[in-house]
């Protein structure tokens, strides 16, 4: 768990930390050394060009309604009211990168980026709102998805 020994308990953060104070942990926590880009890109670019990829959690994680998941605006609006979206789709399973986060981790590495944004479900780690109960779930989840990325050497933008 690297991760962990950054921010040692993410259940207490979301409960007794400004979010804002949250994201600069995390941004902390990923500026561990990044890989040099210049032997892997091109040898004009500066070591600490961010060369990445991004994701929006509603578009890439699907997993609906696992692990104690809540329902996010996107989740009403498009169960409710599924003639609002052209095709009618949703993002139940999007492309289940909840379940396959070592297949993107991976192809991020083939890819030879050294960061990724994305974005947290607060419907996966907080169901019921802000003054709801924390979804140990959805914390067990990003903790082993920051992990992941960590150990390849990413810089993590968590938004």
């Amino acid at each position: 768990m690297l991760a962990m020994a950054f921010y040692t308990n993410l259940k207490s953060l979301f409960v007794e930390i400004p979010f804002s104070f949250f994201l600069l942990l995390i941004s902390l926590s990923s500026s561990l050394p990044l890989r040099a880009l210049s032997n892997r890109l091109d040898p004009s670019l500066p070591n600490n060009f961010l060369f990445g990829t991004a994701s929006s959690a509603y578009q890439y994680e699907g997993a609906y309604l696992n692990d104690g998941k809540g329902l996010s605006d996107w989740d009403v609006l498009t169960h409710e009211t599924p003639e609002k979206i052209k095709d009618g789709s949703n993002g139940d399973i999007a492309v289940d990168q909840y379940h396959r986060y070592m297949e993107d981790i991976d192809l991020m590495e083939d890819l030879k980026v050294n960061s990724y944004r994305f974005s947290i479900s607060w419907a996966r780690v907080l169901p019921k709102g802000r003054f709801g109960e924390v979804n140990s779930g959805g914390i067990d989840y990003y903790n082993r998805l920051i992990d992941a990325l960590l150990l390849k050497g990413l810089f993590l933008i968590i938004c």
